[in-house]
């Protein structure tokens, strides 16, 4: 009971921090999972063995890009069903009622937005836009998922293990199979708009993010374990600044010493529980 009611008290200050407004969150894939998109370090990340697409091996090789566009292919469809859950609601609930100043995610699902988030900084991009490397231009995964299909009329492929970025595991002779296109426009090679490993996040988002967090009465960090520094500087920054760090995530994060408290909890039931007691 002692331990319920020191979770019940950590609880409580938490939601008395995030009533004083100017919360800026910083979501990970942990707060997708619910909504049925797994993660690659929490718990349905332990089950499985990613190997993610690195920057450089797209760019400097066709077969590589070839099973990266078969892969995706597949596991579009399962991110673009994917529905908001009850985190991703009681975010956009905050932000509706004024409480949150601004939200980083390390997400490239488009589930916050999804839920009704406004102005919401995609630190890694979205799976919901494409590039071209050769003259920049953009354009939806929609009308790319016309052209593959288009493309792949006789392809048949399944999968049972969906990676977080949309990355369905496929054999051999289904990859070898499957046709590429290029952009409509110069004939460049076309990447989703994501930040692959390798890759840098463009410095002017970085800087947005530094400001936003250097602004915030709190920082919230919702499933993310902060693993990699490309997350875990914004709660350097703020922990520099001594601004508070609040963290609720499945598991230790990488930020657990910089932070104020930490819930190793279910971001959907917590966060609802934080909205109810704030109404």
């Amino acid at each position: 009971m002692a331990h319920d009611a020191g979770i019940a008290e950590r609880l409580g200050l938490l939601t008395d921090l995030v009533a004083d407004g100017e919360v800026v969150i910083l979501s990970g894939a942990g707060l997708s999972t619910e909504s049925g998109i797994p993660d690659y370090r929490g718990e349905t990340g332990r089950r499985r063995r990613a190997e993610p697409m690195t920057y450089q091996r797209f760019v400097s090789s066709a077969p590589a890009r070839r099973r990266y566009w078969a892969r995706s292919h597949l596991g579009w469809r399962h991110i673009v069903d994917a529905t908001p859950n009850a985190g991703h609601r009681a975010v956009a609930e905050l932000q509706r009622r004024g409480l949150v100043a601004g939200i980083i995610t390390q997400n490239v699902d488009g589930l916050h937005q999804a839920a009704g988030a406004r102005e919401v900084v995609e630190l890694h991009g979205s799976l919901h836009r494409v590039r071209c490397l050769g003259c920049g231009q953009r354009s939806s995964r929609e009308a790319l998922d016309r052209r593959l299909r288009a493309a792949n009329p006789g392809w048949q492929a399944s999968s049972e293990m969906i990676n977080p970025d949309g990355d369905a595991v496929l054999d051999a002779d289904e990859i070898e199979t499957f046709r590429t296109v290029d952009c409509g426009g110069c004939g460049g090679v076309l990447k989703p708009d994501v930040v692959f490993f390798g890759e840098n996040v463009p410095p002017s988002r970085v800087d947005e993010c530094y400001a936003l967090t250097e602004r915030a009465g709190l920082l919230l960090v919702l499933g993310s374990s902060l693993t990699v520094m490309s997350g875990y500087r914004f709660v350097r920054r703020a922990a520099a600044r001594s601004i508070p760090v609040a963290i609720i995530n499945q598991g230790p994060t990488r930020g657990d010493g910089e932070a104020l408290m930490t819930f190793d909890a279910p971001l959907g039931a917590t966060l609802t529980t934080i909205l109810r007691s704030i109404s």
